[in-house]
């Protein structure tokens, strides 16, 4: 029994330590059914959380409960948002496959026999959408035979889960097996904050961060800062929770959140009815774990350069892990709920308020995620900005929108369609975003439907959303545009045509416009005339947001690790195109980085997808010399405003930029590359890092970085650099030759010195400034952070 005198006197503190010493006696509660040996610790999350609170002496956001109750030293470490470097102990890892080839191999060359923490690896990346589901997985098993079985291989010789192709999207798997309020998960995708929709803060890294946590390391993450989302109203009719990233994009823009964890919160999220029973309410909408809502929310935070976004725990988490076989789990988060919402007072370094009673539904784009548009207003910015108004194709699903209620909030649409004689005017195709959720939308007819109207079903797999699309409707350079419920629509993302004019919204609005065949059509006002003339109006999507029967899962696609490993052989061919073992970056040789030629000076956005693009050149993903030959193919060079085309100041000659590179390498040229604002934007591959170093540059030098790719340049042994005046972008030539002074002396909050010499023997100083800690340093000095790691262990 309680001692409620004692709790009179300590108040919440002894409600805690009783909560504590009743919980010890229980039995450990398993992360996941596919790791019984690795425990949910909810104690040592509550112990730091109330050693950090009376140190700092305030209220804590969740987003800081999560973060600091994962501190390797809760006692020493320094905390200061936006400041301070942390020392983290996350709890798992995972992993897609494209990321996974790298993270792997640089994983094997770190010489450790398992992997420290539960890990896992997903087939999603390498399936290429061309016909349907069934026909796409095959072909993909037979052409990606050779990666797939390195993957399987070494997942299998390091105790590493290993999650088939066909199995789904990374994001999706990790949603219904390993996320759980108040995880710590990094994984190599830049979209794994979609775990932040069960309550847990799950982060995109590159691979070289993977591996540190899979060795055991503590892992590095820059203190975040904190804004909050105060969401007030409820949603209603053709209103969807996308909306409301979707706006929050056009607030924050790209680089908005960047160094910030969102963190959402409000009435709307805890005073809105549960039951269910009254339609579009937000918690059957934004907090319905079957629509995966609030985690369309979080994953579509990337968009805004965030490093993750996160919902607090509520009843809805509770009954999805029951749902998902994980009820002990939720009891258990139960008791420790107050480790996972936001203390009563705590302060955000920004406050956005949104009414869902106002918000309208959003379609943003083109070429860019934050340029938000009411669906009503955009066929006139359409008309008016020369954007082609015919939908050529609608697209559904990905791991953004994919759930059993997107599905049938969709389908709801294509029958009413089909009810009057319609079919989609658009091409049509809808991914589900697990094994799990195809399975049950066939046996529940949904898919069927979806066909019906016009609709291709492809594998459970990202498809299109990332460029794996072979499509043949339009040529290359031709003007037209899409609709998607994805998540990201930069230039040429989808299908490599830079033409393609990308709109991103919910999968609903998708639907609809697939339907009219146009942008210019609002279907809360418009009417469509069907097979017989008549005019009528869409009723507004409804669905359920579970299935009756509950669940099919499907086929069993998941590999268990052996639970020991030492025996197993990884083989990688010398003689392949697709893998190749890495060969360590050599050592920074003490001395000051003297006349770097300026291989590009690029001009405007440059995104991940500019630097290493993704689409065909997935194939190389393990092969670091080949998948080197996109090096910036996608970049504008601003001598010229052509892509691809650089002048090599050797010859004189203009080639493309990964070909100029192997020159200045082969000559014993190293290089710059400079750019502009939020360099490295998007995806988390690692590889738009690794390329640069490995084709002999020294620095990036910008005005400013993404979050992920600064880091994944520290790591690799680069100096990613930002002008203290960004104006000194203009002082820099084409033609121009670097030095990179004040090396010798490289230390935290020291800037270094620039000194440009120009074509015409004049020269002039700038200053730079970086982001590095000691830590840090010690990766640059020894070649990178895989070298230093083998250094430590001699």
């Amino acid at each position: 029994p309680v001692n409620h005198s004692l709790l009179l006197v300590l108040g919440g503190r002894a409600r805690r330590l009783h909560v504590s010493v009743v919980l010890n006696a229980k039995a450990k509660v398993a992360m996941s059914r596919f790791e019984t040996g690795s425990a949910v610790n909810y104690e040592k999350l509550l112990n730091n959380i109330n050693i950090v609170r009376k140190r700092l002496n305030r209220p804590l956001t969740l987003a800081e409960k999560i973060v600091y109750g994962h501190l390797d030293d809760p006692t020493g470490q320094e905390i200061a948002r936006g400041r301070t470097y942390l020392r983290l102990r996350p709890d798992r890892v995972a992993m897609q496959d494209a990321t996974a080839q790298m993270a792997m191999l640089q994983f094997i060359s770190s010489g450790l026999p398992r992997v420290a923490v539960p890990s896992t690896i997903h087939c999603d990346h390498l399936i290429e959408a061309q016909t349907g589901g069934v026909q796409d997985l095959q072909r993909a098993k037979e052409v990606n035979q050779e990666v797939y079985n390195f993957l399987a291989s070494s997942a299998a010789k390091y105790g590493v889960g290993f999650w088939k192709p066909g199995s789904g999207i990374i994001h999706q798997i990790i949603l219904e097996n390993y996320a759980y309020p108040g995880v710590l998960l990094i994984g190599t995708d830049s979209h794994t904050p979609n775990g932040g929709g069960l309550g847990g803060i799950c982060i995109g890294v590159g691979g070289a961060d993977a591996v540190d946590v899979m060795a055991g390391i503590p892992w590095e993450l820059k203190c975040p800062n904190v804004i909050g989302v105060k969401l007030t109203g409820s949603l209603s009719g053709w209103t969807s929770p996308k909306d409301v990233i979707l706006k929050v994009a056009g607030i924050l823009t790209v680089k908005g959140g960047t160094g910030a964890i969102v963190e959402y919160q409000g009435p709307g999220v805890d005073s809105v009815s549960c039951t269910g029973t009254l339609p579009f309410t937000l918690w059957l909408t934004l907090c319905s774990p079957w629509s995966l809502s609030m985690a369309t929310i979080c994953n579509m935070g990337a968009e805004i350069g965030a490093t993750t976004s996160v919902f607090p725990y509520n009843k809805r988490m509770k009954t999805y892990l029951d749902k998902t076989g994980r009820k002990e789990i939720a009891e258990l988060a139960d008791e420790y709920k107050e480790c996972l919402v936001p203390d009563q007072g705590c302060q955000y370094d920004q406050l956005i308020e949104i009414n869902l009673s106002e918000l309208q539904p959003h379609i943003n784009g083109p070429f860019t995620p934050d340029l938000a548009h009411p669906v009503s207003e955009v066929g006139a910015a359409a008309q008016k900005n020369g954007w082609p108004l015919e939908v050529k194709v609608g697209l559904i699903g990905s791991c953004t929108n994919s759930s059993y209620e997107d599905m049938g909030r969709a389908a709801s649409l294509a029958k009413q369609a089909l009810d009057r004689g319609l079919k989609c005017k658009a091409q049509f195709t809808v991914t589900p975003g697990s094994e799990q959720i195809r399975a049950t939308i066939e046996r529940d007819g949904y898919a069927k439907i979806l066909r019906d109207v016009g609709g291709v079903v492809l594998a459970n797999a990202c498809g299109p959303c990332i460029g794996q699309w072979d499509r043949r409707d339009v040529k290359k350079g031709e003007k037209n545009t899409i609709v998607t419920s994805f998540n990201r629509n930069f230039t040429a993302r989808n299908d490599a045509n830079p033409a393609t004019h990308a709109f991103v919204t919910s999968p609903e609005i998708v639907t609809a416009l697939a339907i009219a065949g146009t942008l210019n059509f609002n279907p809360e006002t418009d009417f469509l005339t069907d097979a017989k003339g008549e005019k009528f109006k869409l009723v507004a999507p409804s669905g359920d947001e579970l299935p009756a029967r509950d669940f099919d899962p499907g086929e069993d696609t998941y590999q268990h690790p052996p639970t020991e490993g030492v025996a197993l052989r990884v083989d990688v061919n010398p003689q392949s195109t697709r893998l190749q073992l890495l060969e360590p970056f050599q050592k920074w040789n003490g001395k000051d980085l003297e006349n770097l030629r300026v291989l590009i000076k690029v001009k405007g956005k440059c995104t991940t997808d500019h630097i290493s693009a993704a689409g065909p050149w997935l194939k190389f993903r393990g092969h670091l010399d080949n998948i080197s030959n996109n090096l910036l193919i996608g970049a504008v060079n601003t001598e010229n405003d052509a892509v691809n085309k650089i002048k090599n100041q050797l010859t004189g000659e203009y080639g493309g930029v990964p070909d100029v590179a192997r020159f200045y390498k082969a000559n014993g040229v190293e290089w710059v590359v400079v750019g502009d604002e939020n360099y490295g934007e998007g995806s988390s591959r690692e590889h738009a890092a690794l390329e640069p170093r490995h084709l002999g540059g020294r620095a990036i030098i910008v005005k400013s970085f993404a979050r992920i790719h600064e880091t994944n340049l520290k790591k690799q042994g680069l100096l990613p650099l930002t002008f203290s005046d960004p104006q000194d972008y203009d002082k820099i030539r084409p033609d121009d030759q670097i030095s990179i002074t004040g090396l010798k002396s490289f230390a935290p909050g020291k800037p270094l010195i620039a000194v440009i010499k120009h074509i015409d023997g004049s020269s002039e100083k700038i200053t730079l400034n970086h982001t590095f800690n000691e830590t840090q340093i010690e990766w640059f000095q020894a070649g990178s952070a895989l070298n230093r790691m083998k250094e430590l262990q001699k």
